[in-house]
């Protein structure tokens, strides 16, 4: 036994090394070897490193039945399984090949393997029954022969070569004939006449032994019995009958008639028919014989696939005493007809498959096969619809679905693919495997907004946390590949030294853009900044939109009012002072004074009211009008330029004290207003100008001078001509150095730069606003601070030429200014306390 098992372990290595060369690995093994019989080292033979085909998942792939063997996960040693049973496996079908398929992974690859199963004298010749009766007259003449049912034996080759013996008998002997070049058939020979008186019945044994090593044998018990007269047997007019049928051939279909005669006369004359000695013994159930007429017709579906060949005996045996038979032998051959359709099997299947996978990936192994033979057995494959994927032949009947073109999972998420085979039959027939492929996510769609600029309006003092838009960006891929959070970028524009991030913030998840704190217009007016979406994608992709965000002027500020302009410090000097006292008024303890001639002409300018408003715009467009004294007054006040001036001649009735109550208010909604209190002294003429000259001498002693004029009024008459004459040549004097200095060093208008062209604009009565949502614009004033401003007043010149910058072109302040009769008016008009500028850029 060890001596054998030696000899198939070395045919095994050889056929291997031969099926190696061959680009097919191939095996054989004893049927009915025990489980865990190795058949081969298939890693070895694949060319797997030790250890290889366990990292790399060496298996086997199911065909449909079951193969009895399986592959060593740790060796990659192919094992018998289970039992292996050639003729279950195979049938009398020899070679018995089962193909394999194998597979590898990282990579994919799949190996064919045919492994032969080989057969072993398991099975024992069977006779049909283990008695056989016997009828032979004794008239029987010797070398009659008598036909006997064969043994069949499961097993092929030289396991099913049988042959047969008869027990020892003085009357009979055995002789052996080839039935249709296949099979042999014994027939019991007459060597000796029968005498039924002597021997009524003969018993006898017939064995039946097959080649194998050692052979193993079947027996069939044969009792003879001898009778009487009939001395002729059924004779058939041919010996062998030859039928070929379509296996799609109905049942009852008539096959074919047999004939015998018989030379006797009588009842002895009379035959019937039966079928005996099928092989295979499944022929039974498929043919039946009339016994009367001979007529063989069928009784059960043939298969082409299951049995080709049937092959069987008709004995026609008379009704004498004892009766005589004849046989002859049918051959039933069965032609395929194309009634099998092609099956696709999946054998393996990758899926989901990534959107980035590379044209030619494998996503699933098929396994196609018809059982039909010839022609109608050939089968062709393709894939429908035939994009993206196709069909690659691996090995006869394994096709290999792949990748022809590139995926895109937000274009098609699924594919519904069928693989479609069909014969090469007469009419072709037709299999189908429907398969399911999803395609996988993979990052590689940026978020996407939907606009890459968002212009969004935001009203100055909104509550902190105020929800001011909401932003959306798109991404198109699946899970976190296309969850998007939202961040602000810092590098925001508009707000000075501070990021964007300390004004507005944005929800992570819901993009969401609110306000961090109340927003100033006054101290911000646009903010730019950037929002950026970015995925949660590995690696992650991102997407940037720009915002605008425009704070929009509430009217939350008041008017301010100003100091006179002589009290500015920017105003300076003795400049500012004497343009103050000729002005001819003065601030003391939050009142207003000013002094104005008995006998002044109706217009003439006695104050000027100056207040600025922090908003912008209709906000900030200021208007002035007198409170008190209500009615028909000496004075009025300018609506838009808060200059006081007499509404008519001022007389001594209207007393040596006037009273002004003069309210600010803006154009908002609601409106916001200031009140300025302005003390008005009527004095002489020659008063005022010493009012004007004591002021313009110290500007310590002018707020005491202002207050005490009207109680030293008395005094100062005495000796007034002395003193006029001594002020007029003073105030003469100071006045030429006041214009001479002013002329030359009165500071011009404070305007701030900005980019384009700049024109310089003076606020008038007549002049009209305008309100830009845009462009920012500055307010000045000569001796104040400028401020951020939307409120712009037409000029009352032409605008100055493209070229030379800004400052090189504005004209004199005092060209810009309505001549007003008086020093005392000419001197305020050089202190341009009249007089705001607005920068238009």
């Amino acid at each position: 036994m060890g001596e054998r098992c030696c000899a198939v372990v070395r045919v095994l290595v050889l056929q291997a090394a031969w099926a190696l060369s061959g680009g097919q690995v191939r095996y054989s093994v004893p049927e009915e070897a025990k489980a865990g019989t190795v058949v081969g080292r298939l890693a070895q033979d694949l060319g797997l490193e030790a250890g290889e085909a366990e990292a790399r998942r060496l298996r086997l792939v199911a065909q449909g039945r079951r193969a009895s063997v399986e592959v060593s996960g740790a060796s990659g040693a192919l094992l018998v399984s289970s039992r292996l049973d050639r003729e279950e496996l195979c049938g009398k079908s020899a070679p018995c090949a089962l193909r394999l398929e194998v597979l590898v992974e990282r990579p994919l690859r799949v190996f064919h393997v045919q492994l032969e199963v080989t057969d072993i004298n398991d099975n024992a010749p069977i006779f049909p029954a283990a008695r056989k009766n016997l009828s032979i007259a004794e008239s029987s003449l010797p070398a009659s022969r008598f036909p006997l049912e064969g043994a069949s034996d499961a097993d092929i080759g030289a396991n099913a070569q049988l042959s047969y013996t008869l027990s020892p008998s003085e009357h009979f002997s055995l002789d052996l004939q080839k039935s249709s070049e296949r099979n042999l058939v014994p027939d019991l020979v007459l060597t000796k006449s029968l005498d039924r008186e002597t021997i009524p019945v003969h018993r006898l044994l017939l064995t039946a032994s097959d080649g194998g090593r050692p052979s193993l044998t079947g027996t069939m018990e044969l009792v003879i019995s001898v009778l009487d007269a009939n001395d002729n047997a059924p004779q058939f007019n041919q010996s062998v009958y030859k039928v070929k049928l379509p296996e799609s051939a109905e049942v009852g279909t008539f096959v074919a008639r047999v004939n015998a005669t018989d030379a006797d006369e009588g009842i002895n004359s009379e035959v019937t028919f039966t079928a005996t000695s099928f092989i295979p013994p499944s022929g039974r159930d498929v043919i039946s014989v009339n016994p009367n007429t001979g007529e063989i017709h069928l009784t059960a579906a043939l298969d082409f696939e299951e049995v080709s060949i049937f092959d069987f005996r008709i004995e026609a045996r008379d009704k004498g005493t004892p009766p005589l038979s004849g046989h002859c032998s049918v051959e039933l051959e069965v032609l395929d007809v194309n009634d099998n359709a092609p099956e696709v099997w999946v054998t393996s299947l990758s899926v989901p498959v990534p959107e980035d996978a590379s044209v030619g990936t494998v996503v699933a192994l098929l396994s196609v096969s018809d059982r039909d033979s010839g022609a109608n057995g050939r089968v062709r494959c393709w894939v429908w619809p035939a994009s993206p994927f196709g069909l690659e032949a691996t090995f006869a009947g394994s096709y290999s679905l792949v990748l022809r073109e590139a995926l895109d999972r937000e274009r098609v998420s699924e594919y519904e693919v069928e693989v479609r085979a069909e014969d090469g039959g007469a009419p072709a027939l037709r299999g189908r495997r429907g398969l399911r492929v999803a395609v996988s996510d993979v990052n590689d769609n940026a978020p996407a907004f939907a606009q890459a600029v968002y212009t969004v309006l935001a009203r100055e003092n909104n509550a902190a946390g105020a929800e001011l838009a909401r932003l959306w960006a798109r991404d198109p891929d699946e899970a976190g590949n296309g969850r998007v959070s939202y961040s602000v970028w810092e590098g925001g524009v508009g707000g000075g030294w501070r990021p964007a991030s300390s004004y507005v913030s944005v929800d992570a998840e819901s993009g969401r853009l609110w306000a961090l704190q109340p927003l100033d217009y006054e101290e911000l007016q646009v903010l730019q900044f950037e929002v950026r979406a970015v995925d949660a994608g590995e690696p992650p992709l991102c997407g940037n939109a720009t915002v605008q965000l425009f704070v929009l002027d509430e009217n939350d500020n008041a008017p301010a009012l100003l100091p006179p302009a002589g009290s500015a410090p920017e105003a300076g000097g003795v400049a500012g002072e004497a343009a103050a006292a000729a002005a001819g008024s003065v601030s003391v303890s939050g009142t207003l004074w000013a002094w104005a001639a008995w006998g002044a002409p109706a217009g003439q300018v006695v104050a000027k009211i100056r207040a600025v408003d922090a908003d912008s715009g209709y906000n900030a467009w200021l208007r002035y009008e007198l409170w008190e004294p209500r009615g028909k007054g000496p004075f009025r006040v300018g609506l838009y330029s808060g200059e006081v001036s007499t509404a008519r001649a001022l007389e001594e009735a209207d007393g040596p004290r006037q009273r002004l109550l003069i309210v600010v208010r803006d154009h908002g909604e609601p409106a916001r207003s200031a009140t300025a209190t302005l003390s008005v002294s009527l004095v002489e003429a020659a008063e005022a100008a010493l009012a004007a000259a004591a002021g313009s001498s110290s500007s310590s002693s002018r707020s005491a001078a202002g207050a005490e004029m009207g109680a030293g009024a008395a005094s100062a008459a005495t000796n007034v001509w002395l003193v006029v004459a001594i002020c007029a040549v003073s105030s003469l004097f100071l006045l030429a150095v006041v214009l001479y200095g002013a002329s030359r060093w009165a500071p011009r208008a404070a305007v701030l730069s900005g980019p384009g062209p700049t024109t310089l604009v003076c606020a008038s009565e007549v002049g009209s606003w305008s309100y830009s949502q845009r462009h920012s614009r500055s307010l000045c004033v000569a001796d104040g601070a400028g401020k951020s401003d939307l409120m712009v007043f037409s000029p009352n010149f032409p605008p100055p030429p493209p070229g030379p910058a800004a400052k090189d072109t504005q004209p004199e302040p005092s060209a810009l200014l309505d001549t007003v009769s008086g020093t005392a008016l000419l001197a305020s008009t050089l202190s341009l306390s009249l007089c705001p500028f607005s920068l238009i850029s």
